[in-house]
């Protein structure tokens, strides 16, 4: 492809930063200096060389980013020399993620939430004093075509939700150069922030201290069994805490022994879409074509979700293994782990994990000196909650926008770079080597006959101890609050968000719904992703409600009409509604919602789209949130 690049040079450490992901240039045809007679007759980096490295595009803008702290038209240029990438194409590409920036930023950004879990304990105010003090915060992209400020001066931007509600009001501090720093900031306060702006150097990452609970009917076992018991960061610790047996055990069972259990179990994605994980694998071990990939998406990005954050920090090993159990079973020698931007302590510790374990022979060309082949390659997300949805992760990690793809073909059979693809999310993959040692049958004993095994949940909001907590399914929604001592003293409990913005809201008096995949069908609501997220009578539902509109509306891919357009309309009908500028009164507003809905659910291409509408939905039918609105017409 002849592609027309820009007028603009990389400089001397952009180079150095791209370089690091793709090597050094091979020639002028790959981006090297010009003048080599022997480059102006021959190319030694063809075509089709240079289109099979374009899935390295996102980490090479990411390595920019982390180096000089946004993504320069030299720097842009230089990575597509380097793939063969038009311009126009890339740029489309870095624009789509939020974790990137094509204009210029300080290297010090701190990213402050300001999602629905941070609001209800004090982000709008945290945020509105930094607004005082600090000034306005900066857009992704800002306004005009000039901008000039101080890339030594720290700057602050308002963030979606990263992933920490169990210690909320939480931000992210990110300072670009040759070592990049990244903390996660729990519990954040004016001043702290204002520190960080300050230049002081981030504490202890915020994320690394979880609180976790586990229902008393787990007996032994179960999800959360290691953490906060043995090190994260050892293998040693993990094997002797019994790691490894599973993997082990699984290669004398053979492939078709060990889907044989996991089919038995009746394990369920954990996900949200809850597809049975069995038959995922044999479908996909039964593919002919080759080869097979095996991806683990950790890229929980739904507001209010942190339990596959506790897994991948504190019980890292586990996740390996498991992904290479899954990997022997389906037939794949290649696997990835897709984490979201803003963990950097689960990066770490993942990456840590996935180093020991190759040079203990656990991962690479002859795992446990049986002949075994598998290894892990971690690609870090960019800040896109679509992301989630496993062919839009496929387009990210193939170097693409992440925009979901038509289905069928499903992913069993086309899926990343075409070819059969098992993906399984970080708390389907922690239930693997339990279900080898144990068997399928010990482990569909417990739950319900079909919602099988623990469940992980995510307690925030106005709740006394936020957290993750583990409970066999079948639970009452009532007894895993009170598991987390409920709404802080004197203080009335007004509703539920179950399963997070893609979820939906249940009221005060229907705490005894029972947490399994079949009843939360029936009453109406889901399980979603795991999310309990409590609002007692000091939160302002209202304001809750257009946060999740305003999140689906960015979060919105773009890529289909009903979706695009639907997020958009339902965001400002809410505004109207909101601000006593109602055209047709309430009546005539909430009418438009449920046609907009309906738009959304039967037209998206995707479960974002289809979701959309679902918590907006519920707060105005089952809590009767705007029933005492205002008529007026405008």
């Amino acid at each position: 492809m002849d592609i027309r690049l820009l007028d603009a040079e990389p400089t001397a450490e952009e180079r150095s930063a791209v370089d690091d992901v793709l090597g050094a240039p091979g020639s002028s045809w790959d981006g090297g200096d010009r003048g080599s007679a022997r480059d102006s007759h021959t190319a030694e980096f063809g075509g089709r060389a240079t289109r099979e490295r374009r899935h390295l595009l996102l980490p090479a803008f990411q390595a920019l980013q982390a180096r000089v702290g946004f993504i320069t038209e030299g720097g842009l240029d230089y990575v597509c020399a380097r793939l063969g990438v038009p311009p126009a194409e890339a740029w489309g590409v870095a624009t789509f993620y939020a974790m990137l920036a094509t204009s210029p930023r300080p290297r010090r950004m701190v990213h402050v939430c300001d999602d629905i879990a941070c609001r209800a304990k004090g982000a709008a105010g945290l945020c509105a004093s930094l607004e005082r003090e600090a000034g306005a915060p900066i857009s992704h992209e800002p306004a005009g075509h000039h901008v000039a400020l101080d890339r030594e001066k720290a700057a602050w931007m308002h963030s979606p939700c990263l992933g920490l509600c169990d210690v909320a009001p939480a931000a992210l501090v990110v300072e670009a150069g040759a070592k990049t720093v990244e903390r996660s900031i729990g519990h954040a306060t004016k001043d702290g922030v204002l520190s960080l702006l300050g230049g002081k150097a981030p504490g202890p990452d915020g994320a690394s201290t979880p609180h976790i609970g586990r229902s008393p009917l787990i007996v032994g076992g179960g999800l959360l069994e290691r953490v906060g018991k043995v090190d994260p960061a050892s293998l040693a610790a993990y094997r002797a805490a019994g790691g490894y047996a599973a993997l082990a055990k699984a290669v004398d069972m053979g492939a078709e022994g060990v889907i044989r259990e996991v089919t038995a179990s009746n394990l369920v994605g954990r996900g949200g879409a809850a597809f049975p994980t069995g038959r995922k694998w044999e479908a996909v071990r039964t593919q002919p074509a080759q080869p097979h990939y095996l991806v683990c998406n950790a890229d929980e990005s739904e507001p209010g979700t942190f339990k596959d954050r506790v897994l991948l920090t504190e019980d890292p090993f586990a996740i390996v293994e498991a992904m290479t159990i899954g990997a022997f079973a389906t037939g794949a020698e290649k696997g990835f782990l897709y984490i979201r931007a803003d963990y950097p302590l689960a990066y770490e510790r993942m990456q840590g994990a996935i180093v020991q374990a190759r040079a203990a022979g656990l991962l690479g060309e002859n795992i446990l000196g049986r002949g075994l082949r598998f290894d892990i390659e971690i690609r870090r997300g960019a800040g896109a909650y679509i992301c989630g949805e496993e062919t839009a992760l496929f387009e990210s990690i193939e170097g693409k926008r992440g925009e979901p793809r038509n289905k069928p073909p499903f992913p069993v059979s086309y899926g990343l770079f075409g070819k059969p693809t098992t993906m399984n999310n970080v708390e389907t993959f922690a239930n693997i080597p339990a279900i080898v040692l144990d068997g399928g049958a010990a482990f569909a004993k417990v739950g319900t006959a079909q919602s099988t095994g623990t469940r992980l949940f995510c307690l925030s909001g106005t709740v006394r101890k936020p957290g993750v907590y583990e409970v066999p399914f079948g639970t009452k929604l009532s007894a895993l609050i009170g598991m987390a001592g409920g709404v802080p003293e004197g203080r009335t409990l007004k509703a539920v968000l179950l399963g997070g913005a893609a979820g939906g809201f249940v009221r005060a008096d229907e705490l005894d719904i029972t947490l399994t995949h079949e009843d939360t069908r029936a009453t109406g609501t889901t399980l979603g992703s795991g999310v309990v997220m409590l609002f007692d009578e000091t939160a302002d539902l209202r304001d809750a409600v257009l946060r999740i509109a305003a999140f689906f509306r960015d979060e919105s891919c773009g890529q289909c009409v009903p979706c695009r357009v639907g997020t958009v309309r339902q965001e400002e009908a809410l505004h109207r509604i909101a601000s006593g500028k109602m055209r047709g009164g309430v009546k005539g507003e909430l009418a438009l919602l449920d046609e907009l809905g309906d738009a959304m659910k039967d037209g998206s291409i995707c479960g974002l789209g289809q979701t959309a509408y679902s918590a907006v939905e519920s707060a105005i039918k089952r809590l009767g949130l705007y029933s005492d609105a205002g008529s007026a017409t405008a």
